[in-house]
């Protein structure tokens, strides 16, 4: 059944409306966006028990405690915003006023963009809530980068999504789908990214946080996802800020484990040309998307998301970072990781698809200025490319940078990135290691 969908102020009518409803909005950074829509939509004292915005620090912290980072805009500062206040909710709202009452804590905690345009405007939002009086609670928050190049843009847009969060969260619990796409609802394209999203709960205890990241890659709020070990959706700058960076691109319906003798030989030659200690080394196994090399990063139509989500767990349980995306070429990838102000990166990848890169004949247009993209897009971002021998089974022979098929038209600029070591085999691979790529 398709998903009717209401402009911000009758989303924000219908929970007042509800006499189950009631709860807090706590919103720290950008205004009381949230709460403002609630107000002017009317019958607000249906819903809203207490707004409040604890701006200054010291309030703040005597409030919701100190942040041992010194991070106000954090996951974990909101965190203690929803415990803090839906704490007071359980505690204060008793008897039979209340009995009927499902308890809910909006909060926010979020910078938008300062007067000389220097910062980067982002946000955590998160509600928490009950299904029914007096049951269990539930948890939904995410992470935002807000895109718009005006502040008060910005303040409409947080506006705009917390309402969606909140109804979301009473009106489409049941069904992931729905939730993820209710959160663009009356936004316009291009003003807000959603990097991160994570549930808990006993509504959602048959929800995979792996899935529902996908999903937001899908519906395009996001470029990426990154999991920890325990496969849990983590902020792409907080795992890898500063950080030496090295990274496997996989694809995710390839039916076996990458080849970790080979990526193994790939690490210890990044660390010892980039002169990388352990402590501050990250490394990531990517799943692309897309099984096959496109020129714009399209998802699949026939993309079978669940079977996405279980590659993306079977890598987590080997102990290492994941990183699931749809960047068809590195140069997107490069993009993406540089936001994070990392140290270092290096790549791992199949000499096949570097043929692709330098091979015009696979570009339709102006190739010249495709490729010049391509290399200022990945080798400005002090990324190295680590290339895994491929064995060609009509010749026999194994290829590498040194007789890798290259098109005249691209072999200078090859020749200047394999000089200048931009690009490398990786070397010290054993006969079995080539045989299994």
């Amino acid at each position: 059944m398709e998903r009717e969908i209401l402009d911000t102020k009758r989303k924000a009518l219908n929970i007042n409306l509800n006499p189950n409803i009631y709860g807090t909005f706590a919103e720290i950074g950008a205004g009381q966006e949230v709460a403002r829509n609630f107000f002017t939509a009317g019958a607000a004292s249906g819903t809203v028990a207490k707004t409040m915005s604890a701006y200054d620090m010291t309030f703040s912290d005597a409030i919701y405690g100190a942040e041992e980072t010194g991070r106000y805009v954090s996951q974990s500062r909101l965190q203690k915003m929803l415990n803090h206040e839906y704490g007071l909710l359980t505690e204060r709202l008793q008897g039979e006023k209340y009995d009927s009452r499902t308890f809910f804590a909006f909060a926010d905690t979020v910078t938008t963009l300062n007067y000389n345009k220097s910062n980067d405007p982002h946000g955590w939002i998160g509600i928490k809530f009950q299904i029914a009086p007096e049951a269990e609670a539930n948890e939904i928050f995410f992470h935002v980068r807000l895109l718009d190049t005006d502040s008060a843009l910005q303040q409409n847009v947080l506006g705009i999504i917390g309402v969606n969060l909140v109804y979301a969260a009473f009106y489409y619990n049941r069904d992931p789908k729905k939730m993820i796409e209710s959160l663009a609802d009356n936004l316009t394209i291009g003003s807000v990214e959603i990097d991160l999203i994570s549930v808990s709960g006993p509504a959602f205890k048959n929800i995979n946080n792996i899935l529902l990241n996908l999903y937001l890659i899908v519906r395009d709020f996001s470029d990426a996802a990154i999991f920890d070990s325990a496969g849990q959706p983590c902020l792409p700058k907080d795992l890898l800020y500063k950080k030496d960076i090295m990274i496997l691109r996989t694809k995710y319906a390839q039916k076996s484990l990458p080849n970790f003798s080979l990526f193994n030989r790939a690490v210890d030659q990044f660390k010892r040309t980039e002169k990388v200690s352990k402590d501050n080394l990250s490394v990531l196994i990517e799943v692309l998307l897309s099984n096959v090399l496109t020129a714009d990063d399209e998802v699949p139509d026939d993309l079978n998301l669940e079977a996405v989500a279980q590659r993306a767990e079977e890598l987590c349980q080997t102990g290492n970072l994941v990183i699931v995306s749809n960047f068809s070429r590195h140069n997107k990838l490069a993009k993406y990781l540089d936001r994070c102000k990392p140290k270092s990166v290096g790549i791992s990848t199949n000499i096949n698809n570097l043929k692709f890169v330098f091979n015009s004949s696979n570009f339709g247009g102006n190739y010249s200025s495709q490729l010049l993209s391509y290399v200022s897009d990945m080798f400005t971002k002090n990324v190295k490319l680590f290339a895994y021998p491929f064995l060609d089974k009509k010749s026999n022979q194994v290829i590498t940078t040194t007789n890798m098929p290259v098109t005249p038209d691209a072999k200078p600029l090859f020749d200047f990135l394999i000089l200048n070591g931009y690009i490398s085999d990786i070397k010290e691979y054993s006969d079995v290691d080539v045989k299994t790529v």
